[in-house]
């Protein structure tokens, strides 16, 4: 399998002892990737101390702002390598662990450059001294270095390989050839402005992804997984198939806290792959409904991957835009998966689990209530204009709020008391719009010091600090990820290569413009094989996103296109690295896995074209549909058709609708639904024709076909 950097963005819920630092580590799903625990004895506590002061350091630049952001991001940098070489350190012994822990301390020392010289890089700038550039230069090698350590060799080597361009390019023929740069320059473009390692995607990373992270972190700790199982086990886990559809809506769920695919499968798929197999689906197939609802997590709104913001930040709209665009095509995405479960558990005959082994959702919801109050909050600040650093430190104090005051609420007896004990640590939390995070800090200064004096007060410390671990930990891979990709988007506008590309896509669309998306949809899955969404995002998005602007897709709709096959390309064979996480837990080939997510994900793969040629399936502007019946009636239109078309593929995926189909029943449902998603005229009125047809003849058909229970 090829090593890439697809490990989880948030670990799975872990219970740590600071003494015994290897006691529930998360699971690696790559031998080639760094193993993420934290290593023995005093080696463990050691940098697990140095991951919650990189946490503790990330909150306070991002509440108080104390630094100026370059300052912050090469900190942010020298904390990453810090912790991935002290922690590829704790899993050696002897000298080689000695040099690791050399090279995290050198790494940091390195970070600290920028602060210590701001004044006199700003007074220098674009005439590097030599120091600058030997400095630069070990930065960089050192970020490739850590890259390597945590990811495997996948990105340092497509990376490398666009340095060696910006320095030897001019040589090449041409249009691939460019001006000459000479060592000097590429040096400078990579470690002293703000298109190398300390771009866009670090400034990204070491604000807001790093606080939605931490977030997350935070919530697994304090019951967020077990309410979310709760919640949908009470609501399906008796119907129909019902333990897939738990896998289905748990992992939607975990999407609002957890935007990472992997970390999403090795977290809700302990529980619902051998609750799928124990009531009779297939290893394979429960392992694929797992892998495919976990990577819609990333396009699961409101609080998306760590891509929607790179997003948001690079076609500089709201991050509530891009959300609101993600809306209809998540719930496609997931009712596709939905009817896939349903109609698999119809033509196995298997039933959901008895009603009285279901724990009641409402029962769940009432006694854990609370823990919703910092989702709600954030996803508030963020569809009301709030930048998405506002949103992340009010959502992460109020979730501190929430953890740090639950041991002082079951001390107060009545419960009308602790409603309003809940409620003035809202408003507590609320002040910080008006009043600033000083309030905030104080009213959390002040439950730890409770704490200390209170029934389980220091248990729930001990829990606060593991959480402030696990989000440094958990950041590990988008951070390293966001500074090794800043070195191509470096080359990238140093050289001007993306133009290239982006000529040869728009003369292609000149004569096809679904050729065009095809080449695009092929690149994204090609890159999706070695790299995680992140740097695949960020390359495709520089390199083919102005192109299909420039062939007339809306801006949101041409860089969608691109963040949705980067995700696909994770359930994508041959690497299709969801699939190979699921594997181990489902006890079945990660290939066979892949191949059955491929399948039950054809939403993914077909509902970016639809919406390059029907942009009201994203709420955008410019859907021919819209300009004949209004914009609504547009969105409405289309997404029925979308609907349709999902039922009929999925009838035709699993050979099952109300009752078995045959060889040709399937052929008729594949191109009625085919119909429905072509642009060309009349296919829309035939399509709809044929598939009425189609099920109002099946339905006769079967009209006295008992109902599978």
């Amino acid at each position: 399998m090829t090593s890439s950097l697809h490990t989880p963005q948030t670990a799975p819920p872990v219970s740590h002892d600071v003494n015994n630092p290897d006691h529930g580590a998360p699971v690696v799903v790559d031998d080639a990737l760094l193993d993420l625990t934290w290593g023995p004895g005093t080696w463990g506590r050691t940098v697990f101390w140095i991951a919650v002061a990189f946490s503790t350091f990330q909150v306070i630049t991002a509440a108080w702002s104390p630094l100026a952001s370059q300052v912050v991001r090469s900190i942010h940098v020298g904390f990453l390598l810090l912790v991935v070489f002290a922690i590829a350190a704790n899993h050696k012994t002897g000298t080689e662990r000695l040099v690791l822990w050399g090279l995290g301390i050198f790494s940091f020392v390195v970070g600290l450059y920028h602060w210590v010289f701001y004044a006199a890089l700003i007074q220098r700038a674009g005439d590097p001294s030599t120091l600058d550039i030997v400095v630069g230069s070990i930065a960089v090698a050192l970020v490739f270095e850590g890259s390597r350590r945590l990811m495997g060799a996948s990105l340092p080597i497509m990376c490398g390989g666009f340095i060696l361009y910006g320095l030897f390019g001019e040589y090449l023929p041409a249009p691939l050839d460019h001006r000459p740069f000479d060592y000097v320059q590429v040096v400078d473009q990579m470690f002293l402005g703000t298109e190398g390692i300390y771009g866009t995607p670090t400034y990204v990373s070491s604000s807001f992804i790093f606080l939605f992270i931490l977030f997350g972190a935070f919530l697994e700790r304090a019951g967020m997984i077990q309410l979310f199982n709760d919640l949908a086990m009470g609501t399906v886990g008796h119907a129909k198939g019902g333990p897939a559809k738990v896998a289905v809506i748990s992992s939607a769920l975990m999407g609002t806290i957890n935007g990472s695919g992997v970390a999403n499968v090795v977290t809700t798929g302990q529980f619902t792959i051998p609750l799928m197999k124990r009531f009779g689906y297939k290893p394979a197939f429960a392992g694929a409904v797992e892998a495919t609802a976990s990577m819609g997590g990333q396009i699961m709104p409101p609080v998306m991957g760590a891509v929607a913001f790179i997003m948001a930040e690079t076609i500089d709209v709201p991050y509530a835009t891009i959300a609101t665009a993600a809306v209809i095509p998540a719930f496609l995405y997931f009712f596709t998966v939905f009817a896939m479960v349903h109609l698999e558990a119809g033509k196995d005959g298997l039933s959901g689990l008895p009603k009285d082994k279901c724990p009641n959702a409402w029962l769940a919801l009432k006694n854990n209530w609370y823990l919703i109050l910092p989702l709600a909050a954030l996803v508030w600040l963020l569809f009301s204009g709030y930048t998405p650093l506002f949103a992340g430190t009010v959502g992460l104090a109020l979730t501190a709020l929430i953890v740090l005051g639950a041991p002082v609420a079951r001390l107060i007896g009545p419960y009308g008391l602790r409603v309003v004990f809940w409620i003035v640590l809202g408003l507590s939390a609320a002040s910080f719009v008006e009043y600033g995070i000083n309030g905030v800090a104080t009213v959390i200064a002040v439950l730890v010091a409770i704490l200390f004096f209170v029934k389980g007060g220091r248990e729930t410390l001990r829990i606060s600090i593991e959480s402030m671990a696990d989000g440094a930990r958990n950041a590990l891979p988008v951070g390293i990820a966001c500074a090794l990709v800043g070195t191509m988007i470096g080359v990238f506008t140093l050289t001007g290569v993306a133009t290239t590309f982006a000529t040869f896509v728009v003369e292609v669309g000149k004569n096809s413009l679904f050729l065009s998306l095809v080449l695009t949809m092929i690149a994204c899955l090609i890159l999706g094989m070695g790299l995680p969404t992140i740097p695949n995002y960020i390359i495709t998005a520089s390199i083919a996103g102005p192109a299909l602007l420039a062939l007339g897709v809306p801006l949101i709709v041409s860089h969608m296109f691109v963040f949705y096959f980067g995700i696909m390309a994770d359930l994508t064979p041959p690497v299709a690295l969801a699939a190979f996480a699921a594997a181990p837990i489902a006890g079945a080939s990660g290939q066979t896995i892949g191949w059955i997510a491929t399948r039950i994900a054809v939403a993914g793969y077909v509902v970016p074209f639809m919406a390059v040629y029907a942009p009201a399936l994203m709420l955008q502007n410019g859907d021919p549909m819209a300009d004949l019946i209004g914009f609504w009636p547009a969105v409405a239109y289309v997404f029925v058709k979308a609907i349709v078309a999902i039922i009929l593929w999925a009838a035709t995926a699993t050979g099952y609708l109300l009752a078995p189909l045959n060889v040709i029943e399937r052929i008729i449902a594949f191109a009625a639904a085919a119909l429905l998603i072509l642009a060309l005229p009349m296919t829309d009125e035939i399509g709809f024709a044929a598939s009425a047809a189609f099920i109002g003849w099946h339905y006769w058909k079967n009209r006295s076909r008992p109902a599978v229970a």
